[in-house]
């Protein structure tokens, strides 16, 4: 992929992206809701066109010779593109036919899909009542049916809960094996197993490219929490409030920027614990600034990744 942008009307959703996968290798593509990850998997896919700029999968560029391209592609959207009215088997054989697969190796390619996502036992069944993680693991076959060489999976772990997170990502990393693949995700925790290489992007842009373990190392620090404190009042000193709050015990990082009120501040407090809150709180009110709204959250590994960006693309 080079140079890749994509516009909708007047707003980038991805700018100027180059990155290149080596045959065989697992690529994690990371980055927060809305950074430009799906329409990038859609243009590498060929369902959708780029501005500008070239895309190629196996040698065939995307654009150009997208039929061609998509031959070699297994494809699994953020929505899982099911029939929920056919049963497993049969709807991988479709699956089979609207790829090209010739008719005597139709059964062999399903019966090997089936046998590497665990559905032999359940190639009878109707997708519609399946749960969700069997429902991933018939979106993956419908992915690898055709044998392809690249594997294209879109936020594959991110409606599960963490057990079947983590069977999914063993699957895929078994699925991956030889083949070349992008895996998107919203944090570390999401590819982990699956690649080396991860590229993180932010508002449609690169971020950062680094192997997995020093994307990790870099991300270590314990997670925490965050409290955010919307302050007003023009008569107290924001300034010392900071320097006070950044000198609690438990404080790792404090921030104090613009709120949406008319000379309200919002102050953003990283700390190990819920228990700065209050302390946060009593700060605030001893420094003569009227205090608006108080919430506490654990951070997430989606935080953790954001301290990779640079200040400019948060």
């Amino acid at each position: 992929m080079q140079g890749i942008t994509k516009h909708y009307d007047r707003r980038a959703a991805v700018v100027d992206l180059t990155f290149s996968v080596p045959r065989g290798q697992v690529l994690g593509f990371l980055g927060p809701e809305g950074a430009g990850k799906s329409t990038t998997m859609r243009i590498l896919a060929g369902s959708l066109r780029a501005t500008s700029g070239t895309a190629s999968v196996a040698g065939r560029d995307v654009a150009e010779r997208s039929r061609e391209a998509r031959q070699h592609i297994g494809y699994l959207p953020e929505t899982t593109p099911l029939y929920d009215d056919m049963r497993v088997a049969p709807y991988l054989e479709t699956m089979c036919r609207l790829r090209g697969v010739r008719p005597g190796l139709r059964r062999v390619r399903v019966d090997d899909a089936l046998a590497a996502c665990g559905l032999t036992e359940r190639r009878g069944e109707v997708i519609g009542g399946l749960p969700g993680w069997q429902r991933l693991r018939v979106g993956l076959a419908q992915a690898v049916v055709h044998a392809p060489a690249v594997l294209l999976l879109d936020a594959p772990v991110a409606a599960l809960d963490p057990d079947a997170a983590a069977e999914a990502r063993a699957l895929i990393g078994e699925l991956a094996r030889g083949r070349t693949a992008v895996v998107t995700g919203r944090a570390l925790s999401d590819v982990a197993g699956i690649c080396e290489r991860v590229l993180v992007i932010r508002a449609g842009r690169s971020v950062a490219m680094d192997t997995l373990p020093n994307l990790n190392s870099r991300v270590a620090r314990p997670r925490g929490h965050e409290v955010t404190a919307v302050v007003g009042g023009r008569g107290g000193d924001a300034a010392a409030v900071l320097r006070r709050v950044r000198a609690l015990p438990g404080v790792t990082d404090a921030n104090l920027s613009d709120a949406e009120g008319e000379g309200d501040r919002r102050l953003t407090v990283t700390c190990e614990g819920e228990e700065v809150q209050d302390a946060v709180a009593r700060v605030v009110i001893e420094h003569g600034l009227r205090l608006k709204e108080l919430s506490s959250r654990e951070r997430s590994g989606e935080d953790a990744l954001a301290t990779l960006m640079p200040e400019e693309a948060r």
